[in-house]
């Protein structure tokens, strides 16, 4: 075996471990957002549960409807929440699958529409379940639909944003540029849940239970796209990506 054998044998071992590694870290994303899940359903109807939900519900609003902070705080809370709001991720749902579709990235396309149809599929269902309680209107400084349990908001935010997120890292080649992605995506899930809170729609448990199923669910398509990737890596029918022009085929995970 010459040197360059041992190099390019090597290289590929790396990129094989890097993109294992991304798998395994996929179904730990998982196993924890299922069992966090879980564990948070049983505590909500204890009383311990409920204690904490109050706890951080009084610290947000000091006074019912008023929540804490300067007044521009109460206003960028309630623009940011939108962000969560089913309008506007059906929106920019249509501007990303339409983009995807242009740049005949049609496995993206396809599971963007399908982890957001299921990500609504996840809320409603879970909440028609659980039936809970909103926090007392007085506290409610937004409109709010439905039940309470889990926090559709944090739920679609955490699907959206991150399934997006893993899908512009695939466009980027540098690994810091990979990181600013998924960092800025959890940034914006994790502010809109927050937001919910803040502004009495949800108790905490609501939007820990949305995050934690929506993260599951933003994994489960990450793996689903990484199976199909693989799978296609050797062929040209079925539903795939096509890489940019003059630019090697990316790799999950990468």
């Amino acid at each position: 075996m010459t040197s360059s054998d041992l190099n390019r044998f090597v290289r590929r071992m790396y990129r094989l471990a890097r993109t294992e590694i991304a798998a395994l870290s996929a179904l730990f994303v998982i196993a924890l957002g299922v069992l966090t899940f879980v564990e948070v359903a049983d505590d909500m109807t204890e009383a311990d549960g409920q204690a904490f939900d109050q706890a951080v519900l009084t610290w947000m609003q000091p006074v019912a409807g008023e929540p804490r902070g300067p007044w521009w705080a109460h206003e960028a809370a309630a623009d940011l929440t939108s962000l969560g709001g089913i309008s506007v991720l059906a929106l920019f749902a249509v501007i990303a699958f339409a983009f995807l579709l242009i740049q005949r990235k049609h496995l993206s396309a396809a599971l963007l529409a399908v982890g957001l149809a299921g990500g609504v599929g996840l809320s409603e269902g879970l909440k028609s379940l659980f039936g809970r309680e909103r926090p007392p209107q007085d506290f409610q400084a937004v409109d709010t639909l439905n039940a309470s349990f889990p926090s559709g908001h944090a739920l679609l935010a955490a699907v959206f944003y991150l399934t997006l997120g893993v899908m512009l890292t695939r466009a980027f080649p540098r690994t810091h540029l990979k990181a600013f992605v998924l960092g800025a995506a959890m940034i914006i899930a994790l502010l809109i849940g927050l937001t919910r809170v803040y502004l009495g729609a949800h108790w905490a448990s609501d939007v820990i239970a949305g995050w934690s199923v929506g993260a599951a669910w933003a994994m489960v398509l990450w793996l689903v796209a990484y199976a199909v990737s693989r799978r296609q890596a050797t062929r040209t029918a079925g539903l795939h990506d096509e890489p940019a022009p003059d630019t090697p085929p990316a790799v999950i995970g990468e």
